[in-house]
């Protein structure tokens, strides 16, 4: 039987009053998390099981919408629950991201600092007089240069195509971070990450080694806790886990190549975008249906961390892909589609 917890409040004290105003973040190490019933802040909830009914068709595993971090909607389908792990798959490229300025904070690198600088002259091949201007940021920004023909990370793929900067290409190699990332703090990449981001936010998952770079597990809550830090912009209660300035170059335009991509942030409301895969540029914003200030974590077969700061909103999808027979990397017609079924509730 299909799990539906659609979070009706019957304490007066949840009640949508002043106290719900405020932003909440869920404890450490507990399963306690605060919620408001839909019917409280006026949606249209009569259309919410229409909203249900489409992620259940669109092969929707896990579905939540948080506001001011308490739950409104939470709802698990199949044999999915609410402690079940599932890759975040390329969604997992901005926790990455946020661990590289955390690093940047503790001084242990620079975004700026070109990458041989940690990994050597043989990180990738030559021309090396090319390969040698590849900065941190270039990897962090899909500016490399690197030929992206392969996803695959050996060195033999790793070869010359553009000079670092002039063009943008959606390319695995970012993976190269994490070893940025080891040399930098002389930890492996998974130690560092679950002390530094994972266990201060209360975070479960691990990092698996996938056919081609190491993929992100973790239930839909923990996917959750770390929409509420990209909300308060790297801040986590009162610590601010990553540095404020660098969180929010990380999601606005990086480069002009592509100016609906941040740090590995995908960012609506811009006037272009490209897509993995493409050199087209696309006129318009990525997602029409969805607010121009929102932000997301997505990564192949529509994982999906919605961020939206005007609504205090954070939105999560997991599953399988929703076209199976077309998957995506990134971006796909789910999206606008999914949308228009939100704003159905929401507005």
């Amino acid at each position: 039987m299909k799990k539906l917890l659609l979070l009706l409040l019957i304490s007066s004290s949840f009640a949508f009053g002043q106290s719900d105003t405020s932003m909440y973040f869920p404890p450490i190490n507990n399963s306690e998390w605060a919620t408001i019933a839909p019917e409280s802040l006026n949606w249209n909830t009569k259309n919410l099981t229409a909203l249900l009914d489409f992620l259940e068709q669109k092969n929707t595993s896990s579905f939540l919408i948080l506001v001011n971090g308490r739950i409104v909607v939470e709802k698990y389908f199949g044999t999915q629950k609410v402690d079940s792990d599932h890759p975040w798959n390329s969604a997992g490229k901005t926790l990455v991201s946020a661990v590289v300025g955390i690093a940047q904070q503790e001084n242990l690198l620079n975004i700026n600092s070109k990458v041989f600088m940690f990994l050597g002259k043989g990180w990738a091949n030559e021309p090396w007089e090319k390969i040698k201007e590849i900065s941190i940021r270039n990897l962090l920004t899909m500016t490399s240069g690197i030929d992206n023909s392969s996803q695959i990370i050996r060195k033999r793929n790793l070869t010359y195509r553009a000079d670092a900067g002039t063009r943008w290409a959606y390319h695995n190699v970012f993976q190269k971070l994490m070893e940025v990332i080891e040399e930098a703090s002389e930890k492996k990449f998974e130690n560092y990450f679950n002390e530094k981001l994972k266990n201060k936010i209360g975070m479960e998952g691990y990092w698996r080694n996938g056919l081609i770079f190491r993929i992100y597990h973790s239930n839909a809550r923990s996917m959750a806790r770390f929409g509420i830090l990209a909300l308060n912009n790297g801040t986590w209660q009162n610590e601010q886990i990553i540095n404020k300035r660098y969180f929010n170059e990380s999601i606005n335009s990086s480069q002009e190549l592509n100016p609906a991509y941040g740090f590995f942030w995908w960012l609506n409301g811009k006037d272009k975008y490209m897509l993995p895969g493409s050199e087209q540029v696309f006129k318009g914003p990525l997602i029409p249906n969805a607010p121009a200030d929102m932000y997301a974590a997505m990564g192949a077969a529509d994982q999906r961390l919605y961020v939206i700061p005007s609504k205090k909103m954070i939105i999560i999808r997991m599953g399988e892909a929703s076209n199976k027979r077309n998957p995506s990397f990134a971006l796909s017609g789910f999206d606008n589609e999914l949308w228009e079924k939100i704003n159905e509730v929401i507005k």
